[in-house]
């Protein structure tokens, strides 16, 4: 089996690398902006193309011609503050990879986020879980997927999925799955999870090292998250099904405040205000003390809770690491400057 995948020297995509060289019949191409060296990548044949350009085409093109599937992990996040650059990457992007897809008879598998999901019912959701394990307030793929329109990420994942939709009306034997994850976090992040949304406001080296006297935080932040192993467990077994469809990704349990907290060592959580977590964000952002627009800020507080009941029924999936087990080796990685080898995600105080 020969798959693609864009965006494989990132956070996702390392993960992918890792699960999919456990599987002997599995050939992996790697097309990045910037291909590391050739022993960061073991079995992977790396391929340059920017996929924000039109030159990329003719590239996904020649590498889909003898492909069997293409996970399209390739997401920019930054800068932040250059919307046409990013739609470029994104959405433009998507299409240019879902549209060769569909040309050359390709499963696609998309990775969409919970990001692309219309706001939660209620502003604090009870995360509490159910008779069946998953949140009480917990939606299905059935949520619409309008997105949190304050959020250029939402926004952009948003068209994302809006871009599948039109390819897949003009060629109605399309195959694409869209998987929909919480934060997919892993240590081996940490260092380029700091560098996009952190950049040098705090200093990181201290993170989740030292003890917190107070962490002012909203009661709206009530998210869930998933490990990048995990999401990469689900990638392998929609290829190996060829599933088609939406799936949510989440690990159990949900993560509200204290959780945060407990994680970044706080003694003290007061209840702060969204709308001033926000402005903060606002004027911190605009002032260039940190490189994360506000509308993080809004998804964190208004992102719905998943179920995850589909992805268990058809793929047989369950993940294998809690949340909270999720969240504090994050906080590790962003601690010890932790990454890997190739350039998205090189560890802190590394050489470019």
């Amino acid at each position: 089996m020969k798959v693609l995948v864009t965006g494989a020297s990132g956070n996702l995509g390392t993960a992918l690398r890792r699960r999919l060289a456990r599987e002997d019949d599995v050939e992996v191409v790697g097309l990045v902006r910037r291909p590391p060296e050739p022993s960061s990548g073991g079995r992977v044949r790396w391929v340059g193309a920017d996929l924000a350009s039109p030159a990329s085409v003719p590239v996904l093109e020649r590498e889909m011609a003898d492909a069997d599937a293409v996970v399209h992990l390739a997401w920019l996040l930054q800068p932040s503050r250059d919307e046409a650059a990013l739609r470029a990457a994104n959405v433009d992007g998507t299409r240019r990879v879902a549209t060769a897809a569909a040309a050359a008879g390709v499963h696609l598998v998309h990775a969409s986020s919970v990001g692309a999901y219309a706001p939660r019912a209620t502003p604090v959701p009870d995360g509490a879980a159910g008779p069946d394990g998953q949140p009480r307030d917990a939606v299905g793929e059935d949520w619409p997927t309008t997105g949190v329109p304050t959020s250029l990420y939402s926004r952009q994942k948003v068209a994302a999925e809006r871009v599948l939709d039109e390819v897949q009306r003009a060629v109605p034997g399309a195959r694409v799955a869209r998987l929909r994850p919480g934060l997919v976090l892993q240590g081996d992040a940490g260092s380029e999870i700091g560098r996009y949304f952190l950049g040098g406001l705090l200093p990181l080296s201290l993170v989740g090292r030292v003890t917190l006297p107070v962490l002012p935080l909203p009661e709206e932040v009530v998210f869930q998250v998933v490990h990048a192993d995990d999401v990469a467990e689900a990638v392998l077994r929609v290829l190996r099904t060829g599933a088609q469809g939406p799936f949510n990704l989440v690990a159990p349990p949900v993560v509200d405040r204290m959780d945060v907290a407990a994680a970044v060592r706080a003694q003290r959580v007061p209840r702060l205000p969204a709308r001033a977590l926000r402005a903060l964000a606002t004027a911190t952002w605009r002032a260039r003390l940190q490189p994360t627009e506000a509308g993080w800020v809004d998804l964190l507080t208004q992102v719905p809770l998943l179920s995850s009941a589909l992805a268990r029924a058809e793929l047989g999936w369950e993940p294998a690491v809690r949340a909270q087990d999720a969240l504090t080796e994050l906080v590790d990685g962003l601690g010890r400057g932790r990454g890997a080898s190739t350039p998205p995600l090189r560890p802190r105080g590394a050489v470019r």
